[in-house]
């Protein structure tokens, strides 16, 4: 019973492993035997790979250990001739430092002004003209090794060309950043290293940027310069020209740049107080013109009236001469009260509005100290906030009160001079009157005397 249930076990086992199931014993036979044939060949197989592997890493650690030891040896060879060349180095060194003596002194002083020279060349507009002509200084200034004689000359003649060069006069085509932004290539005159001009106008040459080039100033100096300018580049070869030049190398004309107009500080620094100070000088001045118009006009037809024999009460004169036409038969006392009092009557309108316009010149540099003590308060603030370390914080305060005390002085010496020729023009008006009255009087006491 035990052989029979082996049997079903094997045939079961078999049948699981092989594609078709035995049919007798004799053909299960023989399939174990094919089956552990086949089995025995690949484990065969397996241990032929197994050894084949085994063979090739033995191989290759063979390789690795004398590869590390070749190189071992190698890091021992370099070692000894590191240290071989440490010393040879340090010998030759040694007679580099006896033998250059002197030479070292030269090759430190040649590096030094090579980065000078550098410097200055950069910084000169001649470059705009001559460009990429400091390269070798840069190579110069930072080489290790002693210079050679051409380039000890080619220093030199860097040197002496700049210095030419600051006495030229020349015209050539550069690129001019123009207010707006925009690159353009223009006819550039240079004046030396001191001033260039295009088109009539100033530039200066822009050192801020690692791309130096030449700008167009904002603000331009006086229209005299701007004409010299023109006349300096459309001049021929050979000729002379006036012109203008800032010996500063543009400081002078950076300074016009940021240096403010009389309308711009009056906007800026004067504040509330100095449109008030030039609201009092244009109505003072209005006032002025309408008195001048009114008083030469009473004077034309007082000059008219004098001429006539007829009073015409259209004027002063006429209405003082019409009062001893209405009153021919009075007495002389009472004439002359009647002729005063008529020419009191005129002299009221003739000095109408001067009082007002002493009033104003008056009133003008008050507003000046006005706008003075204002400017002082806020620079005392900022002095008070910030300290005296940045003079700029104070120069808004100072600005002001200097700015105010300018305006109420420009106000008040034109209205009190101008008050004065009024003044003096009403005088001689009312004075022709009182002649007149007294001649009058003189007349009739003659007449009844």
């Amino acid at each position: 019973m035990r052989k029979s249930a082996l049997m079903m076990f094997t045939m079961v086992l078999i049948s699981t492993s092989l594609p078709v199931a035995a049919q007798s014993l004799e053909e299960l036979a023989r399939i174990v035997r094919e089956a552990a044939t086949t089995e025995a060949s690949i484990n065969q197989e397996r241990e032929a790979r197994f050894v084949r592997e085994r063979d090739n890493q033995r191989q290759l650690l063979g390789e690795a250990r004398q590869e590390l030891a070749n190189e071992n040896a190698r890091s021992d060879r370099l070692r000894v001739e590191y240290d071989q060349n440490e010393r040879t180095l340090a010998d030759l060194e040694t007679t580099l430092a006896e033998r250059m003596g002197n030479l070292g002194e030269l090759f430190g002083v040649v590096r030094q002004a090579s980065g000078d020279v550098q410097a200055a060349l950069d910084d000169s507009m001649v470059t705009a003209q001559l460009p990429d002509r400091t390269q070798f200084l840069s190579e110069l200034a930072q080489r290790r090794e002693l210079p050679t004689v051409p380039e000890l000359r080619a220093l030199w003649s860097a040197m002496v060309t700049e210095i030419a060069e600051s006495g030229r006069v020349v015209k050539f085509t550069a690129p001019v950043e123009r207010t707006s932004g925009q690159k353009e290539e223009l006819e550039v005159v240079r004046l030396g290293v001191f001033n260039a001009v295009s088109d009539g106008i100033f530039l200066d040459w822009d050192t801020s940027k690692s791309r130096k080039n030449f700008i167009e100033l904002a603000r331009q100096p006086a229209a005299r310069f701007s004409g010299m300018a023109n006349d300096l580049q459309e001049a021929s070869a050979g000729e002379i020209v006036p012109m203008s030049v800032d010996f500063t190398r543009g400081q002078i004309l950076r300074a016009v740049v940021q240096s403010k107009t009389p309308i711009e500080r009056v906007r800026e620094d004067g504040g509330p107080v100095g449109y008030v100070i030039i609201g009092v000088g244009l109505f003072g001045l209005l006032m002025c013109l309408w008195k001048a118009i009114a008083l030469f006009s009473t004077g034309g037809k007082i000059t008219r009236q004098m001429k006539k024999e007829e009073p015409d009460k259209r004027n002063p004169l006429g209405r003082v001469l019409a009062v001893y036409a209405d009153n021919p038969e009075a007495d002389i006392e009472t004439l002359e009260l009647k002729l005063d009092e008529s020419i009191l009557r005129e002299t009221a309108p003739i000095e109408t509005g001067l009082s007002f316009i002493k009033v104003l010149y008056v009133v003008a540099p008050l507003l000046g100290l006005l706008g003075t003590v204002v400017g002082m308060i806020a620079t005392f603030q900022m002095i008070t906030l910030f300290g005296t370390g940045d003079p700029r914080m104070m120069a808004g305060g100072i600005s002001t009160a200097l700015v105010t005390t300018v305006l109420g002085l420009v106000v008040a010496i034109p209205l009190t001079l101008i008050h004065s020729f009024l003044q003096g023009k009403a005088k001689s008006l009312i004075q022709v009157l009182e002649e007149q009255a007294a001649g009058i009087i003189a007349r009739i006491a003659e007449q009844r005397a």
